[in-house]
């Protein structure tokens, strides 16, 4: 379907439609997450970012998200590898450990909707910060289960 662009430029070298075409669309960064202060361990939530429509997984103003969400994740290919906590699939770590991009992502498969119907995004598992208070949102800790491709 494409030129597999991710395996021959590097994220750097990518222009800015490449970079963000690799986004597969998961959502699963713009979930509410937690470091514990006392041993480093990261703790995600089932607990979605107020600007993310939880039905479509498309933030609601996403050119101004970070103005917005002080603590939102903006990747570049400089800060990527301070993001240890990106799922195993998601494409921009895939790229950064120069691996290809799984059988579902739309650049492989030319189907959007793929990375929903075979379980690999928070569609449908999430519930949004909107909904819930500070001490709610803290109850709802949870471990994302790997999925097979």
């Amino acid at each position: 379907m494409t030129d597999k662009f991710w395996l021959t430029t590097s994220l750097k070298d990518m222009t800015h439609e490449q970079w963000e075409s690799l986004c597969d669309g998961c959502a699963k960064c713009c979930c509410v997450q937690f470091i514990d202060d006392d041993d480093n361990l990261l703790m995600q939530t089932d607990v979605s970012c107020r600007l993310l429509d939880t039905d479509t997984l498309y933030c609601k103003d996403y050119q101004n998200r970070t103005s917005k969400i002080p603590d939102c994740v903006q990747l570049t290919p400089e800060t990527i590898e301070e993001y240890f906590w990106l799922p195993d699939t998601c494409a921009y770590r895939l790229v950064a450990e120069g691996k290809d991009l799984p059988s579902w992502h739309y650049l492989i498969s030319g189907d959007k909707e793929l990375v929903h119907k075979k379980g690999h995004s928070i569609q449908g598992k999430v519930i949004s910060e909107t909904k819930l208070t500070a001490e709610e949102v803290e109850d709802r800790i949870i471990s994302w289960i790997p999925l097979s491709d």
